[in-house]
């Protein structure tokens, strides 16, 4: 019975260390990171376009949001683990090549950055939230790709036909899965190893059924935060879920995670976001965002 299980399994044995330049880890966690932060401005394009921004706001905007998201989600990374799995210096914070993000914190610290630009600039927020939740879904799908390979989010066994076991010596959960490792089965064949719920797999289809979902919704309800707080919603549901499959995060309270806890606290504030959105009135776009107000067209000559 276990050597068919063993069948029905996808097996990853590919290194999530790239190459090594001197200090730098080239990992393909910081690869898909980086292809995931690419299509995600490329998406904001698309969509700030249809919502009447400048190119140059939304190009602008996200070079805040984007370093503000990277700090944020290895910051909550590494308050979550600290002490733990080599986890002890503030330095860690800047290791982001070498894998190991908080998503809620790239989401709260991109938020904050691309607010504190719309502020400035004055442009709508509610509208440019909505840009920033197509753009967040779409990069963190592919950064989860990322996340795939390296193996560093552990989760529970299972024995499903999609379920994941990894064979590269270097991978995390080779090292250290608290069930499926080889510290917990030392001498056992990695061939052997049992596999687990591929979590971030769920995750990364679950931000795309949202995009669709959110993509249908932007059409068809014109409302400005309709979409951002959609997102936040939807996703909080989707990642508490996810969560329960998940061993890589703290309990805090209640036998919850902080992912979890954080999903409960961003689900009624998200409801309320939405619901008020709904009210508001349908978005108008007959000028751009940002753009000034239209010129004043030349005065005519007096007649002669």
């Amino acid at each position: 019975m276990t050597s068919a299980l063993a069948l029905l399994t996808i097996e990853i044995g590919i290194d999530p260390e790239i190459r090594e330049f001197g200090e730098l880890l080239l990992t393909w966690h910081g690869v898909f990171t980086a292809v995931g932060i690419a299509a995600a401005v490329y998406v904001g394009i698309i969509f700030g376009r249809r919502l009447g921004f400048l190119d140059d706001d939304v190009y602008s905007a996200a070079l805040i949001a984007i370093p503000g998201g990277i700090i944020g989600a290895r910051a909550l990374f590494v308050i979550e683990r600290w002490g733990t799995r080599g986890v002890d210096s503030v330095i860690d914070i800047v290791r982001i090549n070498e894998g190991g993000i908080s998503i809620y914190g790239a989401i709260l610290g991109g938020i904050i950055g691309g607010l504190i630009y719309g502020a400035i600039r004055k442009l709508p927020l509610r509208r440019g939230l909505d840009v920033a939740a197509f753009a967040a879904l779409i990069g963190m799908a592919i950064g989860r790709i990322g996340d795939l390979i390296n193996g560093e989010h552990f989760a529970e066994v299972s024995s499903l036909p999609w379920a994941v076991r990894y064979t590269n010596l270097n991978n995390p959960s080779v090292l250290s899965h608290p069930d499926c490792g080889l510290d917990p089965l030392f001498g056992i064949d990695v061939s052997q190893l049992c596999a687990q719920h591929p979590a971030v797999a769920y995750e990364m289809l679950g931000d795309l059924l949202i995009f669709g979902l959110l993509f249908v919704a932007f059409h068809l309800v014109r409302k400005d935060g309709v979409a951002f707080f959609g997102f936040i919603l939807l996703y909080s549901l989707m990642r508490f879920g996810v969560s329960e499959l998940r061993l890589d995060s703290r309990e805090i309270i209640a036998g919850l995670t902080t992912p979890q806890v954080t999903a409960l606290f961003l689900i009624p504030m998200a409801a309320l976001g939405l619901l008020y959105s709904l009210r508001g009135e349908p978005r108008d776009l007959s000028t751009s965002p940002g753009a000034g107000p239209p010129a004043a067209e030349p005065a005519k000559a007096a007649g002669g």
